[in-house]
């Protein structure tokens, strides 16, 4: 994935978890502890409703019923020995832009969820450490 592309898909998580806390947190401020519970900027109790989008920005194996080739980078492998290098990251492009919509955070707001746990692979922001040794 080309090193822009990874800048702009990071631009995009971080709006989307902004347009979503600030729709639902409004002026509450930030969550933290007290004690045992978990309270808004007003000190009010919250309770966290949330998914994980687990397979969208971090692919396991077990996530896709594909535990013979266990982490991401054996996956993403895979597909470019099967379609080529040009259109594994086509499909990869296609995949991180398509995956998660706003469409689908309203949704999960509408249904009642007020957090998004995003797990996110470290390439979406940094090259490997192959890459800038080789630089």
């Amino acid at each position: 994935m080309a090193l822009t592309s990874r800048y702009t898909m990071a631009a995009l998580v971080a709006i989307l978890v902004f347009l979503f806390a600030s729709n639902h947190l409004g002026a509450q401020g930030f969550l933290k502890a007290n004690g045992k519970l978990m309270v808004n900027g007003n000190g009010n109790k919250f309770i966290l409703r949330g998914m994980g989008l687990g397979g969208w920005m971090l692919q396991e194996g077990y996530m896709f019923s594909l535990a013979s080739f266990g982490q991401q980078h054996k996956i993403k492998a895979a597909i470019a020995d099967l379609v080529g290098s040009e259109k594994a990251d086509e499909f990869y492009n296609k995949w991180l832009q398509n995956h998660t919509r706003r469409i689908d955070i309203d949704s999960m707001a509408s249904w009642g969820f007020n957090s998004v746990r995003l797990p996110m692979h470290y390439n979406l922001y940094t090259k490997s450490i192959d890459e800038v040794s080789n630089l």
